[in-house]
């Protein structure tokens, strides 16, 4: 458990990707309300991170963050760490202990890992978010009541856990008022370099060494590494990099031999199209089966069931058949032409609207496929 409390100014994001672009204005819609949020991605990216943005940017930033890691803790000490107990009521308990939901009067607490929760402890969990009441473990009553905002994070699919009974679904929809998807470092390769230079200046500073220089080949092999342990990793990297060669130029054969598993040339993937096979799949449910983007794309895109990288991966593939143009788009994806703002607003809502300009140039990369008005234009 950790408790942080202040405005917390050294945590930030880095990077300059559209997802991390994306991921500010959600930290900010966030940031504005009481409501309850859900981050979920790989281990590494940063949830922690995020939660703390959020507190700091919040009414709340005056008050405590207290952060706690669900995983790995028995029911009985997860439920003591969250609620307190009573003394005596368990071997070791001398005395009365508060939970860590009454150390955060006004505050946040953020629970990572929420989807290592037992069943027992969902019910818990969920009882005390329907009601706002602390129980103490030991006590027959409810102790107090405690003002706090709750911000949970998961590297779990918690749908799949939900089809399988892992994951109860009530406490589902409770946590899941915002959520914060955080994609993996291999889809947003825009921010390797830059979140490597930034490590390398705060491990340089912080052990009193020189900034080590990257060289072209190291650069290379840096952006083809696939990062299975995402931020995290590229940190460890970052760090070894500067305690083995302080000031030097490094070059591809002075990098850790982790990142060197993997040929440099392996392709990565592209800040606009980071899961080609799902966009294809729905731009042909459009393009080849007559399906409206409506029905096709619109409400996978608001369950979450796809996020926003998907979806501008579907407007590019669009775009190119149409060479940029919008209002032939609409046509294109079956959409009365009347939705040709309800469209635009939509991408713009969700920054997932590309510049046409771009694709002024591009030949029509399906043109086989495109109806006879799209042809004639």
């Amino acid at each position: 458990m950790n408790v942080f409390s202040g405005t917390q100014k050294d945590v930030r994001l880095v990077g300059k990707s559209p997802a991390m672009r994306a991921i500010e204005a959600d930290v900010a819609c966030a940031a504005r309300s009481d409501a309850k949020v859900l981050i979920t991605g790989e281990t590494g990216v940063g949830k922690e991170v995020i939660a703390r943005l959020i507190h700091r940017e919040s009414p709340r930033s005056g008050s405590p963050l207290v952060t706690l890691n669900c995983a790995g803790l028995p029911d009985s000490l997860l439920e003591s760490e969250l609620f307190g107990h009573v003394r005596g009521s368990f071997t070791g308990a001398y005395r009365d202990k508060p939970g860590l939901l009454e150390m955060a009067p006004g505050g946040t607490v953020f629970l990572d890992e929420v989807g290592e929760m037992s069943p027992r402890m969902q019910v818990v969990l969920l009882r005390f978010l329907e009601s706002g009441e602390i129980q103490r473990v030991g006590s027959e009553r409810a102790h107090t009541r405690v003002n706090v905002r709750l911000i949970t994070a998961t590297n779990r699919d918690l749908r799949a856990q939900i089809v399988k009974g892992d994951f109860r679904e009530d406490l589902y929809f409770r946590l899941n008022v915002v959520h914060i998807e955080v994609p993996p470092l291999r889809e947003r390769v825009d921010d390797v370099l830059v979140l490597m230079q930034y490590y390398l200046d705060q491990y340089a500073k912080s052990h009193k060494l020189e900034v080590p220089l990257l060289g072209a080949d190291a650069l290379e092999a840096l952006m083809a590494h696939r990062w299975p342990g995402n931020v995290r990793e590229l940190k460890n990297v970052a760090e070894r990099v500067v305690l083995r060669h302080p000031g030097r130029l490094i070059s591809v054969a002075e990098l850790p031999m982790d990142v060197l598993k993997k040929p440099a040339a392996q392709p990565v993937l592209t800040a606009y199209v980071p899961t080609r096979t799902v966009a294809e799949e729905l731009t042909e449910r459009m393009m080849q089966q007559g399906e409206s983007f409506w029905s096709a794309v619109y409400p996978q895109f608001m369950s979450r069931d796809i996020t926003r990288l998907d979806l501008r991966a579907v407007v590019q593939i669009g775009l190119e058949s149409t060479n940029g143009n919008y209002r032939l788009l609409v046509r294109l994806f079956n959409m009365p032409q009347e939705d040709y703002k309800r469209f635009l607003s939509l991408l713009r809502k969700h920054d997932c609207h590309l510049p046409f300009q771009k694709f002024r140039a591009v030949p029509a990369r399906l043109s086989a496929n495109l109806p006879a008005f799209a042809k004639e234009a």
